[in-house]
């Protein structure tokens, strides 16, 4: 007999009490449960109460496979070029109605559409994932406190979210909009043994037995994981967010010792300035930006002329910088604190032709 239903005595009616509805939570009745029930009869015969018949009847109810993966969050991880612990951050619910291991992997896009919309381009280094501490840290936000997992989660409870983190370096060098994607999947695994990961589940195939039976029930998460598989999966990405400079230097003669000011040539005494334009055309600011540039040998550096952090009008140098800066021979260098995204800002000094 393949059934789960076990008769116990019999009674010729049709009908049998039904079992009392009991609030559940999400994942239901906890699987290899043994749910019994009893119908009674009592009749009399001639006006004599005669023995009460019962009949009983009980089930052992199945396992559902269920669990869901889930990125926190619905925007990227903004990262910056050469930055270590890297922090995208997923949730893991175990849905089933019986306490399971989950095997976890974390592999990135090779190529293609990451989850955010833009194109997979570089790989993130030294991938690795971790369980949120919720008992001391920083509670939501990865932090030193939380565990590294060593490959799977042990002995979730059924009904039960935790946090976890994948946390990666970023190369040096990438280009401002660099994308990697990063997805992390969830395998359900036997439970009941703690400290050890359990054995791979496999779903029960043909007809109902009298023991406990499995069902997948989980549903399709990203590319290649698809509903009914015992895993699930989502996907999150990095996204590159840096400042991208372009450097210009530009001349223009200001005097010479006969024409002074009014249409002056570069003859010797005449007085140059040079105007070094740094553009930043990336998503980020850049910082501590450091200009250097050799004075030639055929100039004499004008003291007390270094201007800092002008800018440009029409592709014009600005004299509305200020001053600041210095002159080691033959270098003149300034640093400017910030180019915000999208802004240029210049160094400008003069010189004298020998």
């Amino acid at each position: 007999m393949t059934s789960k239903l076990n008769n116990v005595g019999f009674i010729g009616l049709a009908a049998i009490s039904s079992l009392a509805a009991t609030p559940a939570l999400a994942a239901g009745t906890t699987a290899g449960t043994t749910i019994t029930n009893t119908a009674t009869v009592d009749y009399q015969v001639g006006g004599v109460a005669q023995g009460q018949q019962s009949a009983s009847n009980n089930f052992t109810v199945d396992r559902k496979i269920n669990l869901l993966v889930e990125e926190v969050g619905t925007v990227t991880t903004n990262v910056v070029p050469g930055q270590t612990n890297a922090v995208t951050t997923f949730q893991l619910t175990n849905s089933s109605n019986e306490v399971l291991d989950f095997a976890l992997v974390a592999s990135q896009i090779v190529g293609g559409t990451a989850a955010h919309g833009g194109t997979d381009s570089f790989n993130a280094t030294n991938v690795r994932i971790y369980r949120d501490n919720t008992s001391s840290g920083s509670i939501g936000s990865w932090d030193a406190g939380d565990t590294l997992v060593s490959g799977y989660i042990d002995e979730l409870v059924v009904d039960t979210a935790i946090r976890l983190f994948v946390v990666a370096d970023i190369p040096a060098g990438l280009a401002n909009n660099a994308v990697a994607g990063v997805t992390l999947r969830a395998t359900a695994r036997e439970g009941g043994t703690s400290g050890s990961q359990g054995a791979a589940i496999t779903e029960t195939t043909g007809a109902n037995t009298a023991g406990k039976d499995t069902v997948f029930a989980d549903v399709a998460g990203v590319t290649g994981d698809a509903a009914r598989d015992g895993s699930h999966s989502d996907d999150d990405d990095y996204t590159v967010q840096t400042a991208t400079l372009t450097v210009t230097k530009t001349s223009r003669v200001i005097s010479d010792p006969f024409n002074n000011t009014t249409n002056p040539k570069l003859i010797p005494g005449a007085v140059v300035e040079y105007c070094i334009a740094v553009a930043n055309s990336g998503s980020a600011d850049a910082t501590s930006v450091v200009i250097n540039d050799p004075v030639p040998g055929q100039l004499t550096f004008n003291a007390g002329t270094i201007l800092l952090n002008g800018t440009v009008t029409a592709g014009t140098c600005n004299a509305d910088g200020t001053a600041g800066g210095s002159y080691s021979a033959p270098n003149v260098s300034g640093t400017i604190a910030t180019i915000a995204a999208g802004a240029t800002r210049t160094l400008v000094f003069r010189a004298t032709v020998n």
